[in-house]
């Protein structure tokens, strides 16, 4: 993880319908929005093309904005198995693509994230993106709160610092795969 006062982090909330992401410059004590949106999914039928999709825009991102490190929320259990495993596989290329460009990925929980942004872990999507907009002094309120959350985490990531919290890092595969033997078949 670069630890440089001229930084900029990718931040993205995966998703196989919408997908979130922001993005952050971090300038000595300045921390300023470049930029966040949605990648929409929803047209793709097969779940094969979202993923082809996801880390064509990823890619596509981190070529256009040349971030330093990445950002992204874990995948969590929440209405069914066949869900969390559908985020995972999103979470997953995604992180495929920052790998591809060696940028190093940082990954939070979802409690976390929020709880780095608001003070609270069970805070609303809407309290999220209430503070982010006041903190960044973003001037329109974001059309999906999906952006909003990729911001979140890039936030997140920013206010980690240097510290070891919850968040796992990795520069290359392998060090993905020893630490998550469980995920492999």
């Amino acid at each position: 993880m670069s630890l440089s006062n001229d930084r900029i982090i990718l931040g993205i909330d995966p998703g196989t319908t919408i997908m979130g992401y922001g993005l952050i410059h971090h300038k000595g004590n300045k921390l300023d929005l470049i930029t966040m949106g949605v990648i929409k999914l929803s047209k793709f039928s097969d779940h094969g093309l979202k993923l082809k999709r996801i880390f064509e825009r990823t890619l596509s991102l981190i070529n256009e904005y040349k971030p330093d490190e990445l950002a992204i929320e874990a995948p969590f259990y929440g209405k069914n198995v066949q869900s969390m495993l559908k985020l995972g596989r999103a979470q997953g290329v995604a992180m495929a693509a920052a790998l591809y460009k060696d940028i190093p990925i940082s990954e939070y929980s979802p409690k976390k994230i929020k709880q780095s942004i608001t003070g609270k872990g069970n805070a609303s999507k809407e309290q999220v993106a209430s503070m982010l907009i006041h903190m960044l002094q973003i001037k329109e309120n974001p059309p999906y709160l999906d952006a909003t959350d990729g911001l979140a985490a890039a936030v997140c990531h920013y206010f980690q610092g240097n510290s070891t919290g919850n968040e796992k890092k990795y520069s290359n595969w392998k060090a993905f795969l020893n630490d998550n033997k469980e995920r492999i078949k």
